[in-house]
This record gives C-alpha cells, sequence and structure tokens, in this order.
C-alpha cells in the first residue's frame, strides 16, 4: 500500500532556466576549486531548473585580476569537462567586475568579456557608491553596453536612500538580486533591501551568486520554503529578464 510517510519531500525547481551569476569556473577565483567541484554545483544547479549558466567569476584588483585568457581557458576546461560528464546544461562565460582601477584598465584595453545580450555584470564598491557612477555608466552605454548591477540589496548606503535605486533605475540599469539575500544569508540588511526592490518592481534578474556547494543547498531550501512559493515566486514570474538574454 502507498504510504505517504515514506515519501520523501521533493525539492521544487526555479520557474526560469538562465543564472546570470555564479562563480563555477574553476580555480580563478574564490568559486569553485577544482573541475570536480564545478561539476557538482552544475548538478545542483540543474537540480533546481537551470540548464542554461553564465560564469561570472570576480575580476577585481589586487585579488582575481582575471583577464579574457585566464578565464576562456578555465571554460574551455571546464565545457570539456561538461561534455564528457553528458551533464545537459549550456555554459557561457562573462564576469563579475568590481567598479575598481583593475576596472577601468581592462575596459580601456577593450578587455571587457560581455554575456549573451551584451550585459555586463558590474559590482559597485561595498563602502560608497563609486564617484562618478552615473558618468561611467552613461560610457558604457555609449558603448552598446547593456548594464547588469550585482546585487545591489547588499550595498547598504543604499538602504538610507532608497530613491537612489529608482534613479539608476530610471537611468536604464538593470538589478540583479541574489536568492541567496532573499533567503537571509547576507543578513537582514540585504534581506530587507531585495524585498524592497521586489515590492517597487525593481528587480529584473535573480542570480545563484553561488560559489559552493554551501550556497547552493541554502538556495534549494528557500526555494522549497513557503515565503518562496506562495510570495516571491508569483511576484516575479512574469517580469525577470534571465531567459530573454540572448
Amino acid at each position: 500500500m502507498f504510504n505517504i510517510f515514506n515519501r520523501k519531500k521533493e525539492n521544487n525547481k526555479l520557474f526560469y532556466h538562465t543564472d546570470v551569476h555564479c562563480h563555477i569556473l574553476p580555480g580563478v577565483d574564490h568559486g569553485s576549486k577544482s573541475v570536480e567541484q564545478s561539476l557538482a554545483m552544475l548538478q545542483a544547479q540543474l537540480n533546481m531548473g537551470i540548464d542554461r549558466v553564465i560564469c561570472t567569476s570576480h575580476v577585481t584588483a589586487g585579488t582575481f585580476e582575471n583577464t579574457p585568457q585566464s578565464l576562456g581557458d578555465a571554460y574551455q576546461v571546464l565545457k570539456q569537462a561538461v561534455a564528457d560528464a553528458n551533464l545537459p546544461v549550456e555554459l557561457h562565460y562573462s564576469a563579475e567586475y568590481r567598479l575598481d582601477e583593475y576596472f577601468q584598465q581592462e575596459r580601456a584595453a577593450e578587455h571587457l568579456i560581455p554575456m549573451p545580450g551584451n550585459y555586463l555584470l558590474l559590482e559597485n564598491s561595498f563602502q560608497q557608491e563609486l564617484l562618478g557612477l552615473d558618468e561611467l555608466f552613461f560610457e558604457l552605454r555609449i558603448k552598446r553596453y547593456h548594464i547588469m548591477m550585482a546585487h545591489p540589496e547588499r550595498y547598504s548606503y543604499y538602504s538610507r536612500r532608497r530613491q537612489r535605486y529608482e534613479e539608476l533605475h530610471r537611468r536604464g540599469v538593470k538589478f540583479q538580486v541574489n536568492i541567496l539575500s532573499l533567503a537571509g544569508y547576507f543578513g537582514e540588511g540585504a534581506r530587507s533591501n531585495a524585498l524592497w526592490l521586489l515590492k517597487n518592481d525593481l528587480v529584473d534578474m535573480l542570480g545563484s551568486d553561488m560559489h559552493d556547494l554551501d550556497h547552493a543547498q541554502v538556495i534549494q531550501d528557500y526555494i522549497n520554503s513557503k515565503e518562496w512559493r506562495k510570495k516571491i515566486a508569483p511576484a516575479l514570474e512574469n517580469r525577470l529578464l534571465n531567459d530573454t538574454l540572448k
């Protein structure tokens, strides 16, 4: 006889299929440390319904001064490993660019690697907004790049002037919010900002920002939660641009 007490709880899946922010390329930042770890992280993505992954490794002055060569080499290694493992996932690579002096150097050298749709994933400082941010974004738009701000909810200085979110968004900046933030992983401040952005229709993309399998578990637990199923997913289901990046 069918026994409901022996039935395992099923994992819910995301309603979109493209992750626009993760650290799955092996050995290039403080994300995946090996090809084996990368494959396990990709399997976790597949389990959550993600079958198109844009790898966005850090490009940061002094710590992760990655180049198109270093990221391209890691991407080719992972792409071959995915093919050998027969994982049904479509891979792309770009970067998460910290807005610092190294970004300006790479920009001047025309070394930027946009993601599909010619988007650049840009990370602001966690201490204060970059001076001249509006001018920089204008110059990038002149070059036909689209701006995607990485996890704006994590910049605590915007908590005190949330009208700045609205101003940036009106100027064409797209906001990529982390599921980890919604889950409370980065603290109540980031979660509060993320929920405010959601309430005000300012969330354009979601990202895993996955660095390891612990992050994958937090995300899976959250999308199994009642809050995600009843509140978050219905509010975002017809809004997100993740799957439109071509």
